[in-house]
C-alpha cells in the first residue's frame, strides 16, 4: 500500500495535469501517455433539451510518450525544484499508475478522468464530461428549458376564432353618433390643410424658378461685357527638353531597385548630364543612360571619354527605344 506522501504526490502531478490542460492542447505525460484536448462549440441535447455551452474535449493517447519538457518544466517551477528532481518525480508517478492498473485497480485523476485495463490488458479512459476546460466558457452550465410548441398554440387561437364570431349589433353602433361626425370633420380639416400645403409649395417652387431665371440672365450679361485686360503679360517660358534619340545608348548603370536608379540619375544630373532611366527590362532592371546618338562612331567616341574620366564600368546599348 502505497504511502501518504507518495499519495499526496500522486494527487499533486495529477492537480498540473489538469492545470496544463486549461492552456495547452497537448500535455505528455512520458512514459504514460498525453492527455488531448479539441474545441467542441455549444450545442442542444434534443433527448433531454439541455443547453450545453463550448467545452474543450479530453481525450487520452498512449502512443505519445516522448518527454517534450512541458510537464516536467511545469512541475518544477511550480514546486522550486530542479529539472531532474521533476522529472524524476514524473517518473515515479507513472511507476505507481502503471502498478496500481496491473493489479486491476481504476486510477482516478482529480477533474480529468478515469483509467482501466480491459480484459485484453488494454488502457482505457473515460474523460470527466462534467469538467470544462474552456477558458472562453469559464463560468457558463448546461441548462434545460422545454420545447416552445408554438403550432398547439395556433392551432388553439384559430379554433377560438371560429367558435367566437365577433358580432357588430345597431344598438352598439348606434350609441354614440357623434363620435361618426367628428371623425368625419377631423378628415375633412385634415383635406383642407393638406391642399393649402400643396397649393403654398407649388407657388414657392414656381417664385423660385423665375427669379433663378433672372439672376443667371443678369450674371451672362455681366460676363459678355466684361473686358479683361493683362497690362504686364509675363515672358514666355521656353524650355528645350533633352532628348534621348538613335541606336546607341552609353549606359551608365543597371539597378534591381528603383531607388538606386532614381539616385543615379540625381548624380548625373548634379554633372551637367542629361541622364534617362528606361522602363525595367524583361530581368526586372532599370538601365540609367548618359546620352544618346544617331551615329555609332560619335557615340564610340563618347564612350571611350566616359570611360577614361567618369565611369570605366560605362558600356554602349544598341537599341531603337523611340
Amino acid at each position: 500500500m502505497p504511502s501518504k506522501k507518495a499519495n499526496f504526490v500522486y494527487m499533486q502531478l495529477t492537480t498540473y495535469i489538469a492545470d496544463l490542460l486549461y492552456r495547452y492542447e497537448c500535455v505528455i505525460i512520458p512514459g504514460f501517455g498525453a492527455f488531448l484536448t479539441r474545441y467542441k462549440s455549444a450545442h442542444i441535447d434534443e433527448s433531454s433539451d439541455t443547453f450545453n455551452p463550448p467545452s474543450k474535449i479530453v481525450s487520452f493517447n498512449k502512443q505519445l510518450q516522448a518527454n517534450d519538457g512541458l510537464f516536467a518544466n511545469y512541475v518544477a517551477s511550480v514546486e522550486k525544484c530542479s529539472y531532474e528532481t521533476a522529472l524524476q518525480k514524473i517518473r515515479n508517478f507513472t511507476s505507481e499508475i502503471s502498478t496500481a492498473l496491473s493489479e486491476g485497480k481504476t486510477i482516478s485523476f482529480k477533474n480529468i478522468g478515469e483509467f482501466t485495463l480491459n480484459e485484453e490488458k488494454s488502457l482505457q479512459f473515460e474523460p470527466l464530461h462534467q469538467q470544462n476546460f474552456s477558458t472562453s466558457a469559464f463560468g457558463l452550465s448546461a441548462f434545460v428549458s422545454p420545447k416552445i410548441s408554438r403550432e398547439v398554440y395556433k392551432e388553439t387561437v384559430e379554433s377560438l376564432e371560429e367558435k367566437t364570431p365577433i358580432l357588430f349589433t345597431p344598438e352598439r353602433r348606434g350609441a354614440r353618433p357623434y363620435l361618426k361626425y367628428a371623425a368625419i370633420a377631423v378628415i375633412a380639416i385634415s383635406a383642407i390643410g393638406f391642399g393649402s400645403l400643396k397649393l403654398y409649395q407649388n407657388q414657392v417652387h414656381q417664385f423660385n424658378i423665375a427669379e433663378r431665371q433672372k439672376a443667371n440672365v443678369l450674371v451672362e450679361n455681366q460676363i459678355q461685357e466684361a473686358t479683361f485686360v493683362i497690362e504686364n503679360p509675363l515672358p514666355v517660358l521656353s524650355l528645350q527638353l533633352p532628348k534621348h534619340t538613335g541606336m546607341y545608348h552609353i549606359v551608365a548603370g543597371a539597378y534591381r531597385e528603383i531607388e538606386n536608379a532614381d539616385k543615379k540619375v540625381a548624380q548625373l544630373r548634379e554633372k551637367g548630364y542629361s541622364p534617362l532611366k528606361m522602363e525595367p527590362t524583361r530581368y526586372g532592371l532599370y538601365q540609367v543612360l548618359y546620352a544618346s546618338f544617331e551615329d555609332r562612331m560619335e557615340a564610340l567616341n563618347k564612350l571611350r571619354e566616359i570611360k577614361k574620366v567618369e565611369n570605366a564600368d560605362a558600356w554602349l546599348l544598341v537599341l531603337d527605344i523611340q
